[in-house]
């Protein structure tokens, strides 16, 4: 489960798609870039189980910035 997942848009203008993300997985901190296409270019640690983690983040997004 991801935990205090927080993301923010990449660029000043809120017009232009792309945000930055960061959250706790199995108490790492993990952070990176979630593109209007839907891939993810990890920053600092790619998780263990990435696939999972994808969809955890896909089904946050969807929620919260495509609703």
């Amino acid at each position: 489960m991801l935990q205090h997942f927080k993301f923010t848009p990449m660029f000043e203008n809120h017009q232009l798609p792309g945000w930055n993300i960061s959250f706790f997985y199995k108490n790492e901190r993990i952070t990176g870039e979630y593109h209007p296409d839907g891939t993810i270019t990890w920053r600092n640690k790619q998780p263990e189980d990435e696939e999972a983690v994808k969809k955890m983040i896909h089904e946050l997004m969807l929620f919260h910035v495509y609703d």
